[in-house]
């Protein structure tokens, strides 16, 4: 994003004064506090840490308050604090099918190892705003909660497609290699799949909600199936290099898409079912299941399917779903451009000042 402004400093420090007085609003409402914005506001929260790229529930909730709770500007906020965190070491991979569940639906299988469990959702509310939620010190009953099991162990639903062959597997390549570091590594194409997914990651939920939803109206050539959706915590393991085992160094919530469609085959693979896959911290279903369209669109090439819609153009999704660069190109509009303007001023002033074309009889066209 754009942030490079010259101009008048008493001016620009007004500008700084000003932001702080409306962030605050009227002083006699109370203020609100981080703690506050992390446990009440804890979706915003998610979406921040997803496309920030970084896993801290407080400084989220910094960053949005700091922003006055423009989501993007928080995400840019995140993101420049990022730059400057020194890096220890990487974790190993995240094993999700460990994770404590706290919510896990199908829309594939009605009965499935370990049954449907509902958790947080708006998804069966009547759409009505709730009043009573501007009553001053509102309590809410505390749902019950089933005790955990010993085992947490909660395999893919998918696995059960997998039993009788009827979706694609991958297999862990030889040696693992380690992905990309898109943080680090600039984006080239044409992309890897690991690569892919950590640009939709970090890429705009609006935009990714808007690519996916364009996969399914018009240029969808299959119907997709949410073969799982699962949130909960799951442990963060680091190998120490002066050790030669694993150290569980915490925990953080995640959730999880695997998106089902249907494959007609090609000369090498027979019909099956094929995967898109999406995961972001915190409780962001809308996110992870938008990432999973687009990681199967964007698949076509792989699969041998003809790329006829946006959604399916690597170069088009990647290049165009980071937030913070579109808004800056969006945003740096507002910069002076005077020089630009009246260069383009004269053009069209001479432009028109030329005497009009003349047809083969002389009269103007």
């Amino acid at each position: 994003m754009y942030v490079a402004v010259k101009g008048g400093e008493t001016a620009i420090l007004n500008s700084h004064g000003l932001v702080a007085e409306q962030r605050r609003g009227d002083p006699a409402v109370p203020e609100i506090s981080l703690s506050q914005i992390r446990e009440q506001l804890r979706l915003a929260v998610a979406r921040v840490m997803t496309e920030g790229s970084v896993y801290d529930p407080d400084l989220a909730a910094l960053a949005l308050k700091q922003s006055a709770g423009d989501a993007v500007e928080a995400i840019f906020l995140l993101r420049a604090h990022r730059t400057t965190l020194p890096r220890l070491g990487y974790s190993v991979p995240l094993d999700t099918s460990r994770m404590a569940v706290m919510r896990r639906i199908s829309a594939t299988f009605k009965d499935m190892p370990g049954g449907q469990i509902l958790g947080p959702t708006d998804d069966y509310t009547q759409r009505l705003l709730d009043f009573a939620l501007m009553a001053q010190g509102d309590t809410v009953p505390v749902a019950a909660q089933a005790p955990l099991p010993d085992d947490l162990s909660t395999p893919s639903v998918i696995d059960l497609l997998d039993l009788e062959g009827l979706v694609e597997i991958h297999p862990v390549p030889e040696g693992d290699p380690a992905p990309h570091d898109l943080t680090r590594e600039p984006l080239r194409f044409p992309a890897d799949r690991a690569t892919r997914l950590q640009n939709l990651a970090r890429g705009d939920e609006g935009f990714l909600l808007a690519m996916g939803y364009s996969t399914q109206r018009g240029y969808s050539h299959t119907h997709p199936f949410v073969g799982e959706i699962r949130f909960g915590s799951v442990d963060v393991e680091l190998v120490p290099e002066e050790l030669d085992f694993v150290l569980s160094i915490g925990d953080i919530d995640l959730t999880e898409c695997q998106m089902v469609n249907q494959f007609a085959g090609s000369k090498t693979q027979p019909p099956q079912f094929t995967r898109g896959y999406g995961l972001a911290f915190g409780h962001s279903e809308r996110k992870a299941m938008a990432m999973s369209l687009l990681d199967r669109a964007l698949r076509a090439p792989e699969l041998g399917e003809a790329v006829e819609s946006p959604a399916q153009m690597q170069e088009f999704v990647l290049s165009h779903s980071d937030n913070l660069e579109a808004s800056g190109f969006v945003q740096h509009l507002k910069l002076p451009h005077y020089v630009d303007f009246q260069s383009e001023l004269d053009l069209v002033r001479h432009m028109r000042a030329q005497p009009a074309p003349q047809t083969a009889e002389g009269d103007a066209p």
